[in-house]
Formats: C-alpha cells, structure tokens, sequence
C-alpha cells in the first residue's frame, strides 16, 4: 500500500506521520507528537504497517484553559515542518531579528539567488546568508551547500550551522581532506559524497582541487569574507579566488550569495568584478548612480545588493536589537632611556641600509623590506625585536623582486586581505645573509639581539603601562582581549600579564601557531573563568564571534591597516554582547615615530569618518602603499638633529601624499553614503516584513511564546519556577518523567532572548530542553496521562456572553514542487483554533480572530468535573456534524498555504516551477474546549 506524505500509519505499536523522505519500499516515519530525533525507517515487507485514524478526546478527562494553552503551545512548538510563509523556520534554532529577514525575502525574488550581504560588522550576516540556505533546503530547491571562506573561519561557520541551522557540514581543509576521501568510493570525489560542506577556499584554489570542486561543485555556494576574492590584477592568490568564483558563477542556476562588510576596499574595478558574480550586466553600471537618469540602475543593482548600517537596523519594526555602545579612549607611553637610545642606534643603522645603493634593484628591496620589519618589531615588543634580529628574512629566498614585495607586504604590512591568516602574525625576520654567516650586518644584529633582550621587563614602559589598563579593566568588571601584532608579543605579553596580575586573573594567549580547533578550545575555556584575560595577535581579529566572554579590547600594537583595527573592536562590539557597553583602548607610544605617523595619518581618520557616517570606509588605496610611503619619507631623509616626533623635513615631503589620500578617502566615503542610502533595501517595504513576520510566529510562536510554555509547561510537572526575563529553575521536586525527558536532574538559568550572561541558557525553540519539554507535553495529552493537560474542558469565563466551543485542530498538507521533471514532496503542519457559537447541529462559526480572543480569555469560577463532562459529551456525541466544516477548512487552509508558498517565491513563477497541495483528511481533532458565560449569563 501507498502512503502518501503526511498520512497517519500505525506500526510498532505506535502513531506516526508520513515524512516527505519516503519511498514505497522504505516508510521515513515522526511518531505522533514526537520529535525529528525518534524519526525511524520501516520496512513495509518486514514490518506490519497499516492506516491509522487519530483519536477524538476521551470525555472523562477534563481540565481548564491552562490545558487548552498548554496543549496549543506544546504543539506549535513542537512543528518542524511548520506552516507560515517561510518553510524553514521550524527547524531554526535561532529567533531571528525583523530586519534579517529582508536579505531571505530579497533572496526569494530572484531566481538564481544571486546577492551580496554587505551589512555591517556585528548585524548577523551569517545569520542571514544561512537563512537563505535553509529556506533553499526546506522548499528542495538545493540538496547541497557549500560555504567557502579563509581556513581560520571554518570552525566557526561550522558551529553556526550546525547549532542554529541543523546544518551537518564537514571541514576541507588541507588537514581534513585525506581522512574525508579515505570514506570516498572509487571514483567518487569528496566533493560528491557529502552534501554539506565548508571549505578552505585558499584550500581548492589550486589548479588540482579547483577542477576537482568544479566537476562536483554543489547547487549553492556562500562566499564569505567576498572582498578577498574581488579582481585583482596580478598573478596573486586573490586573483585565484576571483578566478574559481566566476568559474562557479558560470553554471547559470547555481545559487550565489556573497558575504562581507566591506564590499567597495576603494578600488572600483574590484567592487565591479564582486558585482558581475552576481549579473555580468552590473560590470558597466555608472560610476556615479545618483540622479533620475540611473533609476533603472540602482534598481537593478538594488535586487542583488543589500548593505545596511546599525542605526538603519536599531530599531526597525519598532524591534530593538541591543547593540553595546562602544567607548573610545587613547592611552599612550613613552620610551624608557635604554629603549629610546636603542630605538634611535637601530634607526640609524637601517636609514644607512636603505640608503645603500650597493647591489641589484633585487637586494635594495630586500634591505627596505628587513629595515621596515625591524623598526615594526621594535615598536611592538622587545621580544618580537629579539625574534626578528635573530630571523633570516623570508624576502631573503626571493626568487625575483614580484615576490620581494609580495612576502615583504605579507609579512611586514597589515594587508586588507590576509591570504595566510594562520601565519600572518609570525615575526618577519631581518637578516638577509647577502655575504655569509661572518658578514658585518650579521654582527650588528646580534649585537641588537642581546642588547633588545635587555630591555624586557622593567625597561619595557609600553608593557608596564599596559599591565595598568589591564588591571583599571579588571576593576572595573571588564574581560578585555588584548591585540597584538606579532606572536612573540603575544607570548611575551602574556607571560609578564600572569606574573603581574596573580593567580586569581586567568590569562591566555592565542597566536597564529594553534591550530583553529587550538583556537577555539583555549579561547572557550578560558570564558569559563570568572576572571580573564585574552591575549591574542590578529588571528583573531576577522569572523570570531567573542563577544560571549569579553567586552573589551586594548590595541596593544596599532595595526597599519585601519580596518583591521575596527575588524578587532567587532569582536566584542556586535549583536549578542550581554554587556551594555564595551570600552576599546588605543594605546600608542608619544615617541616612537612608528605609531605616531600612523595613528595621525591613519587611525584616527578612520574613527572620524566612521563617526560622521555610522561605518567603516577603508583606505581609498593599498594601506601599505601609504605607509611605504610614510617611512620612505622617515628612512631616506636626512636626520639633522634629535629624533623628533617627525624628522626635519618629513612634514614637507609627506603632505602632498597625505592630502591626496585624504582627498581620496573623502571621495570614497561621498560614494558610500549614497550606497548606503540606495542599498539600504528600502525596496523591501517595512510592512511585507511585518506582515510575513507576524504569519510566522502564529505558525510556529515566537521567543516571547517560548518562555511562557516553558513556565507553565515546567509549573504544571512540578518543577520550581522563579523570575521574569531570567527564569530561575529547581527541579528538585519535579516528576520523574520529565527528569528523565530532560536528561538532567539539576536545576538551569535561562533566557529567551539574546543576550544572555554566563550561566544562563538561550532557550529557543529548538533547543532540546523546549523541544523535549513540549514533545512530553504533547505525548501526555495524547496518551491521557493525567500529568499532562486535558485534551477537552470546560471553562466559565466573563469573555463571552453564550455558550462557545473552541476546537484545537491539527491540520497536515501535502506540498508539491514541481520543477522541470523532478518532483519534490513537503509536509506542512498547522494548528489552528476554532469556534463556534451554539450546538454542533446549529454551530455559528467565528473568525479566527475571535477565536484568539475567546482563548486568551481567563477562567472565573470552577466547573464541577461531572458538569464539564456533559458538556463535552454533547459536543462529542455531535462531532458529524462539525467533521464537514473542518474538511473544508482545511481546503481553505491549503489553498492559504499554497498561496503562501508561491508568494514568497515570486521569481520562481517565471522558471516553469509549478506547486499544489493537497490536505490529509480529516484534520486531527486535539481538544475540545467550551467557554461558558458566567452565572447569570446565557449559558444555552
């Protein structure tokens, strides 16, 4: 026999609900009021397996209105293929914001997706891109994913989705990818045997991995960090990553979203190459897309494009998302005597090496690239100046002066886009052996080595002052990460951190020679400290979330690169931070020339215009031109007095170069304000939001519903409940079956809502205690254990003046997709609640608006058990008569769900993609509930 999805069957002695993944031979079977975790495959050849009819509620069990919203709620939350517009919102384990739906609903129109999610560091972008996957995923449009980004950030995306998203995906990386084709067939590639993956992107783009992913590339990709695979026009390893990205896109129904805060680096070729992934037509936009004449443009680019600030998201839908507020300070040191002479012999030597002209053009670039390592060593610590002395140079195995500049720029230089994030923090070396071991420059920097080595400690006066904004942040209840430049820094900081704040202050270091995996372990178990200090360099400083365990960051080193500085600062600084506020210092010394020239020229423009616009506009040009052209200036100039804050005769030679990035910088950032205005998604009118939001939560509930099921539900199985936005709960004295439905038998903290503090749980509801909790619900009612609530009842009430019935109705459809030839099958479930005034024979059906305020109404005095059971019964007894008006409720319903479906999936209509559902009757019955009016009323 053929079971179609949705249907009831009866096996095992069990109900159980048809799923979608069934074939004739093969049953995939939910039991009745169970949860995805009980699904279970049946042999029909081996195993009894025959329809099965839901029972009505049995009369001689009767409760209240408590029942009635017990059963409800448990049911709602219960649904995993849940009605409402969106199919995947069921199985989120994540509430999302209102404004995180406009990137799912702008997805929807377009047929591929194709877009970019350009938000700001700290909204959700990950939250949004995966929304879009999941919805992909629920409506069978895509049977497989993969997310491509930097190697450092696949942990991440993998716990992402695997917690809020019940997404299982595998990590290729170059560590993982032999133990993942060790469980390949022949022939088959790892890339066709698992459907969910993310992958190293500097990982496939190799001429070998990157034809292996293209044969089997999956039906969705999301781009992360999408900036660092724009054009470049060079032969280097972003131009890789652009080359395999339109590689990708040329498969026309291929589904494309790209993910980055910083969409538009200030070149426009790059951001044009970013936007013809998405439309090869978008490559000759105008530059300028203001006035009437370009309408059509922005609107064009507009489809594909969503970029929004907080401030335009803060309080959308009169929704408020809790950002911190985030509080600047400078701090500043000076240089100890010792450390200021060293500095000045160490400058002298390496202005002597760059103004050597000995040599090829090759050997220049390598001493200008070892002098500009040693100075940024110096300035950041004594031990990364020591580890530097005594480190060959990497330009120093340069085949030819391309690569010169490339390690040079990779090792000494903040580049935007690390391409080796794992290695980027190591020190960069400045011996270049030009002339053997014995050379003279090999002399003087041992020399320098022994005598920076000297300097650690009390001589360190940037060290000592940063032991003392450490310890005022400790004060003062802040757990700060403290962001350094190189891995000896790190160490060395961290070392000198545990000797001066004591045993009771936890302090860690996380440096680029952990493995992520290393990462994550130390960086989690030091948040379980109550007490703690996080020393790290930039390897952590891109798409970590730490906001849960820390709330401040001190720039220990400043970074050369701006952007990276506000990349740290969003670690902390971004939806889910428990604290109100964060505090971020930004320490520098007031005479070194290092950090001077660079906070002025760059760091503190960058706050400013950041402050005049709400976002981060980068440099307009390579930030590492502009600090080799910084020290150019510093080195090659002559030195005709004491080492001032600037060099005579520095100010005169850098102010052209300066106002012409500022002018730059300034036109950049014009540009960005009318994107953001353009691309704010105002296309997406704020009311389709609140119109599919609020069909959404009547589907499934919301956060808010969550937390009063999980009250009562715990209240009613005896557990000790306490509290108003934190619940407290004792389960102590709770049944044992719920103990044992829990798996735990201590009590919990909990919220339903972000953010939340230590020790407290975010209880959406997927999480197994509220999914457990309302599958033992819901099998109580079923099984009519009196622990549970009462499938039928009846109330007196002041909210209604006659006789009304309420019927909980569990509606079950039958969804199909047709697209070309291939046939996907959907279960939706709906609960409604239904009323009606009178007798079953004579029933006066209400709207489901009145319903809802039926229900919501309080008992006001009690029903004697043997009088509510004579109501019930007639209601019962009665039954065929109300049976017909359900049936054609539920074609209503599915016609409404039908309507639903193809509305949010607008493009598709034009792709020949064709849907029907088809309801499963009748419609299971769950309670029956009669309101009476009170003494005195109508009670007919």
């Amino acid at each position: 026999m053929t079971y179609s999805v949705g249907s009831l069957v009866k096996a095992r002695g069990r109900e159980w609900v048809v799923l979608p993944e069934s074939e004739e031979s093969l049953l995939i079977l939910r039991p009745l009021g169970g949860t995805d975790r009980e699904i279970a495959g049946v042999l029909p050849s081996l195993e009894n397996v025959e329809p099965a009819q839901f029972d009505l509620p049995d009369r001689s069990t009767v409760g209240d209105e408590r029942s009635a919203r017990l059963l409800r709620d448990g049911l709602k939350l219960g649904f995993r293929s849940s009605a409402g517009p969106f199919r995947s919102f069921g199985r989120l384990a994540v509430e999302p914001r209102p404004y995180q739906l406009v990137p799912l609903m702008l997805a929807m129109r377009l047929d591929p997706v194709r877009l970019l999610i350009a938000d700001d560091v700290g909204i959700g972008k990950t939250v949004e891109a995966c929304l879009i996957a999941r919805e992909l995923l629920d409506r069978g449009e895509i049977q497989s994913l993969a997310v491509l980004c930097p190697p450092h950030l696949t942990e991440q995306w993998q716990t992402e989705m695997a917690e809020k998203f019940h997404i299982d995906a595998k990590l290729v990386l170059s560590s993982t990818a032999a133990r993942l084709e060790r469980d390949c067939v022949m022939g088959e590639s790892l890339f066709d045997r698992y459907p969910f993956l993310i992958v190293s992107i500097d990982f496939i783009k190799s001429e070998r991995r990157c034809s292996e992913f293209l044969r089997s590339c999956p039906e969705m990709i999301v781009v992360d960090e999408a900036h660092t695979c724009a054009q470049s026009h060079g032969s280097g390893a972003k131009q890789m990553r652009f080359e395999l990205i339109s590689q990708i896109a040329k498969k026309e129904d291929r589904h494309i979203v790209l993910v980055t805060a910083t969409p538009h680096s200030g070149k426009e070729d790059a951001f044009r190459s970013l936007l013809t992934l998405l439309d090869p037509g978008l490559k000759d936009l105008p530059e300028d897309l203001s006035g009437q004449a370009n309408e059509v443009h922005r609107r064009n680019l507009a489809r594909h494009m969503v970029q929004r600030r907080r401030g335009d998201i803060r309080h959308y839908l009169k929704n408020d998302t809790p950002f911190p507020e985030r509080f600047d300070t400078e701090a500043t040191f000076k240089l100890s005597e010792e450390y200021k002479a060293f500095f000045e012999k160490v400058l002298a030597y390496v202005r002597e090496t760059v103004k050597d002209d000995t040599g090829t053009e090759f050997h220049r670039r390598i001493r200008w690239w070892s002098a500009l390592a040693l100075l940024r060593s110096i300035a950041s610590s004594p031990a990364a100046a020591v580890a530097t002395l005594k480190s060959r140079s990497a330009c120093a195995d340069s085949a030819n002066q391309g690569e010169v500049d490339e390690l040079g720029r990779r090792t000494v230089m903040d580049v935007g886009d690390l391409e080796q994030a794992e290695t980027a923090d190591f020190v960069p070396g400045s011996d270049i052996d030009e002339n053997g071991s014995e050379s003279l420059r090999r002399r003087k920097l041992a020399a320098f080595a022994k005598e920076a080595e000297t300097l650690k400690g009390p001589k360190d006066l940037k060290l000592q002052g940063a032991v003392d904004i450490v310890k005022d942040q400790l004060k003062r209840g802040i757990s700060p990460i403290v962001f350094c430049r190189f891995i000896p820094t790190a160490e060395y900081l961290a070392e000198n951190l545990r000797e001066k704040l004591g045993p009771s202050i936890e302090v860690e270091s996380v440096t680029g020679k952990l493995s992520p995996e290393e990462r994550e372990d130390r960086v989690n178990r030091l948040g379980s400290c109550p007490k703690r200090v996080l020393v790290c360099t930039d390897c952590l400083s891109e798409g970590i979330n730490l906001q849960e365990h820390f709330d401040g960051v001190i720039h220990y080193d400043l970074s050369w690169n701006p952007t990276r500085h506000e990349q740290r600062e969003g670690r902390v600084d971004r939806y889910g931070q428990p604290k109100r506020e964060v505090r971020v210092v930004t320490y520098y010394g007031i005479d070194n020339q290092v950090d001077g020239i660079v906070l002025d020229t760059l760091i503190r423009k960058h706050k400013a215009i950041r402050t005049s616009l709400g976002i981060s506009v980068p440099v307009p040009i390579e930030s590492e031109e502009v600090v080799e052209a910084i020290f150019e200036g510093l080195l090659l100039r002559e030195d005709q007095g004491s080492v001032q804050n600037y060099l005579p005769g520095f100010e005169a030679y850098f102010k052209p170069k300066k106002e012409d990035l500022y002018s730059r910088w300034e036109s950049t950032t014009e540009k960005e304000k009318r994107s953001r205005t353009v691309f704010a998604q105002e296309g997406i009118k704020p009311e389709e939001v609140a119109q599919q939001l609020e069909e959404t939560r009547r589907a499934i509930g919301s956060g808010v519903d969550v937390g009063e099921f999980m009250k009562n539900a715990l209240t009613s199985l005896k557990a000790k409940v306490s509290g108003g936005e934190t619940l407290e709960v004792d389960l102590s004295e709770a049944t044992t079956a719920l103990k044992d439905m829990l798996g735990r038998t201590d009590g919990f903290r909990a919220k339903f809502s972000l953010p939340v503090q230590d020790g407290e749980l975010y209880l959406h509801r997927t999480h197994p205690l509220v999914e457990n909790t309302a599958a033992h619900v819901v099998d109580l009612a079923l099984s009519g254990n009196p622990e549970g609530p009462a499938r039928c009842g009846a109330i007196r009430t002041d909210g209604v003046t006659s006789r009304t019935t309420l019927l909980l109705v569990r509606f079950r459809f039958h969804l199909i997709t047709t697209r070309g030839d291939k046939t996907t099958p959907l279960l939706v479930e709906d609960c409604r609640l239904m009323a009606f005034r009178g007798t079953p024979e004579k029933a006066e059906w209400l709207t489901k608006e009145e319903a809802e305020s039926i229900f919501a109404a309080r008992s006001t005095e009690n029903i004697y058990p043997e009088q509510a059971m004579g109501f019930v019964g007639k209601i019962l007894d009665g039954y065929p008569n109300l049976a017909p008006h359900l049936d054609q409720e539920a074609k209503r319903l599915a016609e409404e769900q039908l309507e639903s479906h193809r509305s949010i999936r607008k493009a598709s209509r034009d792709k020949g993609v064709s849907y029907r559902v088809q309801p499963q009757l009748p419609p299971d019955l769950l309670g029956i509930y009669i309101y009476l009016p009170e003494i005195g009323g109508n009670s007919r």
